[in-house]
């Protein structure tokens, strides 16, 4: 029973031992788009126990502009956007270690004994969402906050060494 446990836990360890990578959405998070109109897009980027806030919406941000050159645009804004944290946990079992001498006198046995308890251990961790609503521009407008797909692709991709 122990062995399962400790094979358990470590093969988890191994899935969760690093943060979200640039992905599409599985078990250990990653990215979802939802196209709402012909230059509508929300992303959604789903980071796990080991990962930033800041990477979480970056990497948001680094896939709506890749949906913004797929969509043969240069620029794009942000409409709306949401960031939160989930908080989970999970305790691990306690054990307890006994130990004791016995000793016969005649026809009578005597144990003296003394059993520790260690408790579980309660681990709590924080998984990063960020959802942006963006909409896709051929053109850069004269005024108002507008993000550069091509520039930003490049240097969030160099940021967290995506190839």
């Amino acid at each position: 029973m122990r062995t399962i446990l400790t094979v358990t836990l470590v093969i988890s360890l191994l899935l969760t031992g690093c943060a979200t990578s640039y992905q599409s959405s599985g078990f250990t998070g990653g990215y979802s788009e939802t196209k709402l109109a012909p230059d509508v897009v929300r992303v959604v980027f789903h980071g796990n126990g080991y990962t930033r806030q800041e990477r979480a919406q970056d990497l948001a941000l680094l896939r709506a502009a890749e949906l913004t050159l797929e969509a043969g645009c240069s620029y794009f804004v942000v409409i709306s956007k949401n960031s939160d944290t989930k908080a989970q946990s999970f305790t691990t079992a306690g054990t307890s270690h006994t130990t004791g001498s016995a000793y016969v006198v005649g026809n009578k046995a005597y144990y003296s004994g003394q059993t520790t308890h260690y408790p579980g251990q309660t681990v709590t961790f924080y998984k990063p969402k960020t959802g942006i609503l963006v909409q896709f521009l051929k053109e850069k407008p004269s005024e108002g906050f507008v993000f550069d797909a091509a520039f930003l692709v490049e240097e969030l991709k160099k940021k967290y060494g995506i190839k």
